[in-house]
């Protein structure tokens, strides 16, 4: 029998990291082979004995899980940079080292927040199905007419390298001001990107176009309601490229459907993915993306490897190129 440290890894990992792994040497791992995710009874099957986790933002590391691994396992690495699917006090209670992998996706999803405000800002979801569907007749005046970025304010909620990286992206297109809110001021990010800090509310009441980058926390879930949609301007586009759990998705469609607001972009909702039947898709100033900030082959294969080596420099009780301090 192997003396190597026993693996699970659940879900199938892209190229890169999946190499690292097959030819590290360093470890005996087994590998959830699909796209889907793994059931959580067979999950908790899995896990037993293990050494180290390999997972991905669906899987729910929490205490029943983590008592199912038992007393063997010292690492969990996310192929994430988000962390709310990891019971951290948990982890930290057992001693458990968490690797995540932030830094490597922070331009692929600048990229897609810019294309998804883009989308929803000058309806072009909306236009490809008129010309789809025989809406496009003769030239009118103000048919289909959006919202631009020149000489506007920029709003960013949770202003960490992803706004800062998006807020690059979006300064040639001639906008005007950048304004931020975290939970205190972040002078170094923001003098790169010549963010004013204000409050929650003047952000509400200021920005034209609203990216909402903040991680999801106690403190920020449902931070994104009625109270601040209300504060909001009518032409304001509102973005979500965070978490889905930030935004109360029933006070969102009372914005959208009453005017409140003139547009959102989603690449996050609750759940996911959001059933088919949900309001928020009869709104067609509502754009709505599933889950792919992420998703390009470059970005996830780095992802992939960056989770890889983390796990190995944990299980080697080395510092990891990524560690999450608890």
């Amino acid at each position: 029998m192997s003396m190597l440290p026993k693996v699970f890894v659940t879900r199938r990992v892209p190229p890169d990291g999946l190499d690292i792994l097959r030819k590290s040497g360093q470890v005996q791992f087994e590998m959830w082979d699909s796209d889907d995710p793994v059931p959580r009874m067979e999950l908790l099957k899995k896990v037993k004995g293990c050494d180290g986790i390999l997972c991905v933002l669906t899987e729910k590391i929490d205490a029943q899980l983590l008592e199912a691994a038992g007393p063997n396992l010292k690492v969990v690495s996310t192929m994430s940079v988000g962390f709310d699917h990891l019971s951290l006090d948990e982890l930290k209670k057992r001693e458990i080292r968490v690797g995540y992998t932030p830094d490597v996706l922070t331009d692929c999803v600048a990229e897609l927040t810019v294309a998804l405000l883009l989308a929803t800002s000058r309806r072009l979801i909306e236009a490809t199905h008129e010309a789809k569907t025989g809406g496009w007749g003769t030239w009118r005046t103000l048919w289909l007419c959006g919202h631009e970025l020149a000489n506007s304010t920029v709003g960013i909620l949770g202003l960490g390298r992803i706004g800062v990286a998006i807020a690059e992206r979006l300064k040639p297109f001639k906008v005007k001001k950048f304004i931020y809110t975290d939970v205190t001021p972040r002078p170094e990010l923001a003098n790169m990107i010549e963010a004013e800090y204000v409050s929650l509310d003047k952000l509400a009441e200021q920005s034209d176009f609203l990216a909402v980058c903040c991680a999801l926390t106690p403190e920020t879930h449902g931070i994104c309601n009625f109270n601040l949609f209300s504060k909001m301007k009518k032409n304001a586009i509102f973005i979500n490229t965070s978490r889905g759990g930030v935004v109360n998705q029933e006070d969102l469609y009372e914005a959208l459907s009453t005017g409140l607001i003139a547009g959102a972009g989603l690449d996050v909702t609750t759940p996911e993915p959001l059933p088919t039947h949900h309001p928020l898709y009869t709104l067609k100033n509502c754009v709505i993306l599933p889950h792919i900030a992420s998703a390009s082959y470059t970005t996830r294969n780095a992802m992939s490897a960056l989770a890889a080596n983390n796990l190995l420099a944990g299980l080697r009780g080395e510092p990891m190129p990524k560690e999450l301090k608890l």
